[in-house]
C-alpha cells in the first residue's frame, strides 16, 4: 500500500477545508484507480491539517497526480497557511478499532538512514509495536516510510485523550533502544481524527 500525505500548516479554517474534502475531494478519489481510503486529521489550536489518501500501488498514486492537484490549489485557496505533499510507502497498518471523527491521533515524525529501514522496521514490529499495543485505550497504528529519504510518519489512534496522554508520556523510555539504533524522532503532533473515508 502506498500513502500521500498532504499537510497544511498556518491553517485558518479547518473545517471549511474538511468540509471541501468531504464534497469535493473524496467524488474525485473515489475516481481514481487504485484509491484504497483516506483519513483527515486536524490540530485546531495549532493550525494544521492532514490529509493522507491510501492507493493500491506506486503506480497508481503517481496518475492520480495532475488530477488531485487542481483539488490541492483549490483547497489550499480554502484553508489557507503553508501545504506541502509527501508520499510514503506503508509499512505497517495495525487495527484494533477503525478510527472514527473525533478519536484522538498521536503523529511522530522519524527517520533513519534508507539502508538500515528494514532492519528498523523488523524491530518496530516485533519489539515496539507490542509495547504501543499494550497501553490501555490503543485503537489502531500505521507506519509510513519513504525508501529514498528515510523520512516516516507513526501514527497512533487512541480511545480517548487521557489514553494518547498516558501512552506519550511513556515514549520516551520507549524510543531510548530505537534511538540507540539511529533512528531519529522529530516531534508529536497531537490531533483528532476530522473526516474518515475508508472502505
Amino acid at each position: 500500500m502506498q500513502t500521500r500525505l498532504v499537510s497544511f500548516t498556518g491553517a485558518k479554517d479547518i473545517d471549511q477545508g474538511v468540509d471541501y474534502v468531504r464534497e469535493e475531494v473524496v467524488p474525485t478519489l473515489n475516481a481514481q484507480h487504485g484509491y484504497r481510503g483516506l483519513t483527515v486529521s486536524a490540530d485546531r489550536s495549532g493550525g494544521v491539517l492532514g490529509v493522507l489518501s491510501l492507493w493500491e500501488t506506486e503506480a497508481d498514486r503517481e496518475a492520480s497526480e495532475s488530477t488531485l492537484a487542481k483539488n490541492r490549489q483549490e483547497g489550499l485557496g480554502i484553508i489557507g497557511g503553508e501545504m506541502s505533499v509527501e508520499v510514503f510507502e506503508q509499512f505497517l497498518a495495525e487495527i484494533t478499532e477503525r478510527p472514527i471523527v473525533g478519536s484522538p491521533l498521536m503523529v511522530t515524525r522519524i527517520s533513519v538512514e534508507p539502508t538500515e529501514i528494514e532492519e528498523n522496521f523488523e524491530f518496530f514490529k516485533s519489539e515496539v509495536l507490542p509495547r504501543i499495543k499494550s497501553n490501555p485505550g490503543f485503537r489502531s497504528l500505521r507506519m509510513m516510510m519513504n525508501r529514498q529519504t528515510g523520512h516516516g510518519l507513526v501514527g497512533v489512534v487512541w480511545a480517548d485523550k487521557e489514553a494518547m496522554e498516558t501512552a506519550a508520556a511513556s515514549a520516551p523510555s520507549r524510543r531510548q533502544p530505537s534511538i540507540d539504533r539511529g533512528v531519529k524522532f522529530h516531534g508529536d503532533s497531537y490531533r483528532e481524527i476530522a473526516f474518515v473515508d475508508l472502505p
